[in-house]
């Protein structure tokens, strides 16, 4: 029987999964807890690595290498890059890229170092199963190039950069490093963004509000997706 990682950065994100999980078991390892349960008879572990890049390497490690998952899902928040994505939109990454990775200086391309890839595929199968859980909820989902990066990207000029640069069209902290690990170790994984921030954001905007909205729904999404997979 397939076990399922599901991810988020942030406690606020997995929270709403754990409050459906059934038999649920915490260990603490590395210095975070994971949390083992069921869904509907399947196994799943879900843990949330904190912010960026190296945390979110170690987590996603962790779940493949000690807790044997063999498919990850990963849910959270993004910042807007295209000028299609608004506020509570959801998107999906096809492929995933590290804007703030650069050894241009020796002749390199952004994002890209020796036998590296710029932007890491994400998994097909599972990204035609989140289009039909959209489809039956009557949700837009946005397919497209997700940019991570070690810093809260909110200056226009480099959103712009990152956006020609890798053709992305939202950025993150922690979506390309899972890549990596998961190519690494050829486990399938997914990535489900939900837009936090875009360039007509309104300034009475309510982070904490939306997180804990944005996270149900998110949270809804990916166990619908879990139920779907195939043993």
């Amino acid at each position: 029987m397939s076990k399922i990682a599901i991810m988020g950065a942030m406690p606020e994100e997995i929270e709403p999964l754990l409050a459906k999980l059934e038999n649920v078991q915490e260990c603490i390892y590395a210095a975070n807890t994971y949390y083992q349960g069921e869904y509907k008879g399947k196994e799943v572990v879900v843990a949330y690595s904190k912010i960026g890049k190296v945390f979110a390497t170690l987590t996603a490690t962790m779940l493949i290498e000690k807790f044997c998952c063999d498919a990850l899902l990963f849910s959270g928040v993004a910042g807007a890059i295209s000028d299609e994505l608004q506020i509570g939109d959801l998107v999906i990454a096809d492929g995933l890229c590290q804007h703030d990775l650069d050894i241009t200086a020796f002749g390199h391309p952004y994002g890209y170092v020796p036998e590296g890839e710029v932007c890491i595929p994400t998994d097909v199968n599972l990204r035609n199963i989140a289009k039909a859980v959209a489809h039956e909820k009557g949700l837009k989902l946005k397919e497209g190039v997700i940019a991570t990066g070690d810093q809260f990207v909110a200056n226009p000029e480099r959103k712009e950069w990152i956006g020609q640069t890798f053709k992305a069209d939202a950025l993150e902290m922690e979506g390309a490093s899972v890549a990596v690990v998961c190519s690494a170790l050829n486990v399938p994984f997914f990535i489900l963004r939900a837009i936090s921030d875009s360039a007509d954001m309104d300034a009475g905007f309510d982070f904490d509000a939306f997180l804990e909205s944005s996270a149900k729904i998110s949270a809804d999404f990916i166990l619908e997706m879990v139920d779907r997979i195939e043993r």
